[in-house]
């Protein structure tokens, strides 16, 4: 129990890191470059296929997309970090009390349990393969058969038990994979090329060319799709301000820079080469045949992988669900734990990890990988604009920073009212007018951000 005691304080969970802890790029770069090139990139490259993208759209709105990712990171995320030095959840507890963070800590969490489930999901598709089991559609909602939930099941159940282990048993599973993954993604992407007969860089720009219809149940992606999806495909992370607990042991602002590491090793190259694999995947007979029947090729990361390398694209896929799920599911367990302070950091992460296996159970939340990413990053996103706004504006509107912690409140109605309303009226207009949701991110976040100061201004003048 002493011991405990005395490793507690290393984590500065409710304090800044000090100087002596600080840490170089070099110590991000690994990691941004291992967390991006995962499971969901199994996923999220053949499904912009199937949403009928050219090549222009991907190649270059990737580019762009990505690189707008890395800005946020670094002229947002990293240099608030830098400047305080606080985790996420304690710096908005400061600022929304600590009531209203724990409905932000539920959010997080069960979003993150949906995520993890995701990544079950995928790594349950490359084990499915020596038994025989039918794959998950693109239009599959629920376990389609005993095979499918035994192997779920016994996923779920190791992953959570390496995830309730703790943050050493999670970084040292990462660091062993992450080198297999990224050699796996690459190996796929040639192997991929070397059956789609590409032999130039025309052959390899006419595999989307100028873009297809989408197939059935998907929306047309066009290049402003790319590029604000990539954007804010993360975006709870740099502009919803999550990675502040990663930014905060950096040297310098600078660090964010790293991030780049994952975007054009994960979010560009892994799903590049998870596109080409779908691709390659279309010309083989049980797709053709799926296909001349009507309906799309299942988008199941094992049989696409397996396909391309053989029994390491099935290592490859297993690994790379695995190094998603498990931190998730760590992460999830924090923040529930912020909800409930007194149980163990165990219990509580077996409590999200069962979560993320019922959801891997539903091949929906894969399936719709896309959907679902858009609007995890929609509603908790707006939350960051709330530390944005304060870390630069507070002063030009003359309102308190920390004002919760300043003033004694433990629900700040300020931020609720910016984060709900924002929230509920762009959706209603994504929902009414059929805009693509994330295309409405950015003025949800903008909007939450600037109501903040408008409501704070008030409530805290009306408080005084």
């Amino acid at each position: 129990m002493q011991d405990e005691k005395q490793l507690q304080p290393e984590e500065f969970e409710r304090e800044p890191v000090p100087a002596s802890h600080w840490k170089s790029w070099k110590s991000f770069l690994g990691m941004y470059a291992g967390e991006h090139a995962a499971g969901t990139e199994f996923v999220i490259g053949p499904l912009f296929l199937t949403a009928g993208v050219s090549a222009f759209d991907l190649i270059i709105g990737l580019l762009l997309g990505n690189f707008l990712a890395v800005l946020s990171w670094r002229f947002l995320t990293a240099e608030i970090a830098v400047k305080n030095r606080l985790t996420l959840y304690f710096q908005l507890e400061k600022i929304c009390g600590k009531n209203l963070v724990k409905i932000y800590d539920l959010a997080n969490g069960v979003l993150f349990c949906f995520l993890a489930g995701s990544m079950i999901t995928v790594s349950a598709t490359a084990v499915g393969i020596p038994f025989g089991m039918r794959m998950p559609q693109l239009t599959d909602t629920m376990p389609n058969g005993p095979t499918w939930v035994v192997i779920v099941l016994v996923l779920g159940a190791l992953f959570t038990f390496i995830a309730a282990k703790g943050f050493h048993s999670v970084s040292k599973a990462a660091n062993f994979m992450s080198p297999v993954i990224v050699l796996g993604f690459l190996l796929a992407g040639f192997a991929a090329l070397r059956q789609l007969d590409v032999h130039s860089f025309s052959d390899f720009w006419n595999i989307w060319g100028e873009g297809t219809e989408p197939f059935p149940g998907q929306i047309k992606y066009t290049f402003w799709h790319v590029v604000i999806w990539s954007w804010f495909c993360n975006a709870a992370m740099h502009i919803g301000m999550s990675d502040l607990s990663v930014f905060r042991y950096a040297k310098s602002p600078n660090a964010g820079w790293t991030t780049a590491a994952g975007m054009y090793v994960g979010h560009y190259m892994a799903w590049i080469s998870a596109a080409l694999l779908y691709a390659a995947y279309m010309k083989t007979p049980d797709a053709i045949a799926v296909l001349a029947s009507g309906a799309a090729p299942p988008v199941a990361p094992g049989p696409l992988a397996a396909n391309a390398i053989g029994f390491l694209g099935i290592i490859t896929v297993i690994l790379a669900g695995w190094t998603t799920a498990n931190p998730t599911i760590y992460r999830s367990g924090l923040a529930f734990q912020a909800i409930m302070p007194k149980a163990s950091t165990f219990w509580v992460t077996v409590i999200a990890g069962t979560l993320a296996t019922f959801a891997g159970l539903f091949p929906a939340f894969a399936m719709k990988l896309l959907d679902f990413v858009a609007v995890y990053g929609f509603i908790l996103a707006p939350v960051g604009a709330i530390i944005v706004f304060e870390h630069f504006f507070a002063a030009k509107f003359g309102i308190t920073k920390n004002y919760a912690e300043r003033s004694g409140i433990s629900f700040n109605l300020a931020v609720l009212s910016a984060w709900a309303f924002s929230g509920v009226l762009f959706y209603f207009v994504s929902k009414s007018q059929g805009v693509f949701l994330s295309f409405l991110t950015l003025p949800a976040w903008l909007m939450c951000g600037l109501l903040y100061l408008l409501f704070s201004k008030w409530t805290q003048k009306k408080m005084e």
